[in-house]
């Protein structure tokens, strides 16, 4: 337990440090974040069948954060976001030369990875230039509400929980814990209104309501790739609490709904 905790707290310094020290801090970050959890991805869905191709699914990836970064942090016109056009031609080139027995397993997993893990980085990473210029106000509520929810759907659930949410896949959650969830989300969306002026604080509370339930489904689908390749963790880069895709997979279903909810908002 204590080495979970300080693993924590080192982590949320770290995080919450991209964030407050500026543009060029925060994108480098998250960009190599995105990566290091793309690479968890695929080490999870290898199995004697399915062999993705890690560095053509990596630099797809950069090339797609990296695009729409120098979109945001310079200017950059969104067409250089074409430049994943030939990337995913040689992600077809370079299974000709790998002598799969299934290639087209490997492609469409390489592909996946890209979407399921480093698209809904880039859609939060879009979350600090919503309605403009760099504010770290909405990515900071976004992650303080997250780890609300976590929070409060575990107390719950641990102290409260009767009904099972999805035993099939994670037998540990309940309908009670996903309430506790919201209703943390909801206390913390009430707090950034008073302090992060950028959103009202209905705005915050339909955030926070989609944060809760499309994180505790992100969660679920993780878990259902976890329980898929009969392993515990998505990795062992944080002592006590796994992988990093552990950790941010409630953002992968969340982020990029969120961003929807606000472009049409604002």
């Amino acid at each position: 337990m204590k080495v979970r905790a300080i693993t924590a707290l080192f982590f949320v310094i770290v995080l919450l440090a991209s964030m407050l020290m500026g543009r060029f801090v925060f994108t480098f970050f998250f960009v190599v974040l995105s990566i290091c959890c793309l690479n968890e991805f695929y080490r999870l869905s290898m199995d004697g069948q399915v062999r993705p191709n890690r560095l053509m699914g990596s630099l797809l990836g950069l090339v797609l954060f990296g695009s729409y970064a120098a979109h945001s942090l310079f200017g950059l016109s969104l067409h250089y976001v074409l430049l994943c056009i030939p990337v995913v031609a040689f992600v077809f080139i370079a299974e000709l030369y790998r002598k799969q027995e299934k290639p087209f397993t490997g492609i469409a997993y390489t592909f996946l990875g890209v979407i399921y893990v480093v698209l809904p980085f880039v859609f939060f990473y879009a979350l600090a230039f919503v309605d403009g210029p760099y504010n770290h106000h909405i990515p900071l509520g976004f992650m303080l509400m997250l780890w609300g929810n976590d929070t409060g759907a575990y107390l719950a659930g641990k102290h409260l929980g009767r009904h099972k949410l999805f035993e099939r896949i994670s037998p540990k959650k309940t309908w009670e814990g996903l309430a506790g969830g919201v209703l943390s989300a909801l206390l913390i969306a009430w707090v950034a209104a008073h302090y992060f002026a950028v959103l009202s604080y209905g705005q915050w509370a339909g955030v926070a309501l989609i944060i809760a339930v499309f994180g505790t489904f992100g969660d679920l689908a993780e878990s259902l790739l976890k329980r898929s390749q009969k392993v515990k963790d998505s990795g062992a880069i944080l002592p006590g609490h796994g992988g990093l895709l552990d950790r941010f997979d409630g953002l992968l279903l969340a982020a990029p709904t969120v961003f929807v909810l606000l472009r049409l908002m604002l």
